[in-house]
């Protein structure tokens, strides 16, 4: 069979295969499930290069934020220059990344060397997320798409499930640097399994422009506000350094706001955001990828407060991966039955009590240990009914011409929410943690059982964690509020 099949009027003119699918979730599982193992890992990664703590959460975070400065960028770059093209060299920056983050000497050049490589997998990840769900949109309908997109979550939310399983045994067992030689065999096998892909793009459009006092606009905002959130502890919020971030980032999305309003070419299309549906759905996006930071919190919870080691705290999430993987296509029956709204809806719910569950961090570490097993399956059902529904009622509500761009800002919506969640989280509980005192207000409220050594970890813990449940109860409240509800009568495609 041919990857595509011959065009058809009024369409973009591909049908996918399979082959073609398989590549598609090989390339994002390079991120979600090979990159992201720096959530669990990046302990181990820091000891061994003698990285610190700050250093290191700058490299669990520097992917997911390239990721989400540029994923619009290059969602609109895929629409017009081909987004097969553009999908290629996604998973030839993946390879380099990889490699560079494999090989990264202990020493001086550690910092520079794995911060480069991270840097490149969010680059990646930035060509491959909207380019590949541009791709599902052009050559795929109806029940089709919602298979094609239920097999892409699994490559993406599965992966982000599994990421801290994977990365804790292959860490242990193999050493970390497996990982990433893993990674780069994985984007090698995507690019074969791509080799006679037709190209696909967006009609022209008569002088079209590349976007640049935007893009640059908006980097400047996204990197200021995120080097805030980062070491703000750090520098004193209320610091001149502090503060000069602040001011850089709100100028800049100022100017951002006003370019992209102007501009007859702009990377960002408000416009899009005047469809309620997917204007919710890349709300509530965002917010439940910002739940990103549960994982942080608690594996770095178990680990330095618990003396657990990589592969244990991994194993903890063996019911969250499991739960994604095994009922995203459940979710993906729910939206056929009841439309997106429901198991959106549910999933957020689901979602919310698996980060209650992991909240009491009062509790015997054994205990603690019991619940954190049901509290991240939870969280990994939650994810998995939200994920199809999420991302089909997205893409249904885009016009073909702009089937790149508008993922690409979905797609940012993912890896910025993650970006900042696992930022924020991490500040909060550093910053709480750091300072020995604990949080005087929890220890009123309640007994904090077993070892006093580390009660300020296990307090920052709980409010760092109560920090992820507020995202998801907002995303909660979004999806209520914007996505209808019911069976959609009719496809939306423009």
């Amino acid at each position: 069979m041919s990857v595509f099949a011959a065009p058809m009027s009024g369409r973009v003119g591909l049908v996918g295969n399979d082959r073609l699918l398989a590549a598609l979730v090989l390339g994002v599982m390079s991120f979600w499930l090979f990159a992201q193992t720096m959530l669990n890992i990046a302990p181990v990664v820091g000891a061994d290069l003698g990285m610190g703590t700050g250093a290191m959460n700058t490299a669990v975070a520097l992917t997911s934020l390239f990721a989400g400065i540029f994923v619009v960028v290059m969602g609109g770059l895929a629409d017009r220059v081909g987004r097969v093209r553009i999908t290629r060299i996604g998973f030839s920056l993946g390879i380099l990344g990889s490699l560079l983050v494999a090989l990264t000497p202990a020493g001086t050049l550690a910092a520079p060397v794995l911060l480069s490589g991270r840097a490149l997998q969010g680059l990646s990840a930035a060509c491959i997320m909207p380019a590949s769900l541009a791709l599902l949109k052009a050559g795929w309908d109806g029940a089709g798409r919602q298979r094609a997109v239920s097999m892409w979550s699994i490559g993406t939310w599965g992966g982000a499930g599994l990421c801290s399983l994977v990365g804790g045994l292959m860490a242990e067992n193999f050493g970390w640097r497996a990982i990433f030689w893993v990674a780069a065999g994985v984007g090698l096998a995507g690019l074969m399994l791509m080799r006679g892909t037709p190209e696909s793009r967006a009609p022209a459009q008569a002088g079209w422009k590349f976007d640049l006092p935007g893009v640059l606009a908006f980097m400047v905002a996204m990197l200021a506000l995120q080097v805030l959130v980062i070491q703000g502890g750090a520098m004193g919020w209320t610091s001149p350094l502090a503060l000069g971030l602040l001011a850089a980032a709100v100028a800049a999305g100022i100017a951002f706001v006003a370019i992209e309003r102007r501009s007859p070419h702009s990377f960002f299309d408000f416009g899009l955001f005047r469809n309620r549906t997917y204007a919710g759905a890349t709300l509530s996006n965002f917010l439940v990828n910002g739940a990103a930071g549960t994982l942080v919190v608690s594996l770095q919870l178990v680990q330095m407060g618990g003396g657990m080691d990589a592969q244990q705290a991994g194993l903890l999430t063996l019911g969250y991966a499991a739960a994604i993987i095994g009922f995203i296509r459940v979710g993906e029956k729910f939206l056929q039955r009841f439309g997106p709204r429901r198991p959106m809806v549910l999933g957020c719910a689901i979602t919310a009590l698996g980060i209650v569950l992991l909240m009491p961090t009062q509790l015997h570490l054994d205990h603690y240990r019991a619940l954190a097993l049901v509290g991240f399956t939870l969280f990994g059902l939650g994810l998995a009914f939200y994920a199809t529904p999420s991302t089909d009622a997205a893409l249904s509500n885009l016009p073909a011409a702009q089937s790149g761009a508008g993922a690409g800002i979905y797609k940012m919506a993912s890896s910025l929410g993650a970006a900042f969640g696992v930022a924020i989280s991490a500040a909060v509980f550093i910053g709480l943690a750091g300072d020995g005192e604990g949080v005087a207000w929890l220890q009123a409220l309640t007994t904090f059982a077993g070892r006093q050594d580390n009660l300020a970890l296990r307090e920052a813990a709980f409010v760092a964690l109560g920090c992820n449940l507020v995202m998801v109860v907002l995303a909660f409240l979004a999806v209520l509020a914007t996505i209808p509800g019911g069976r959609p009568s009719a496809r939306r495609d423009g």
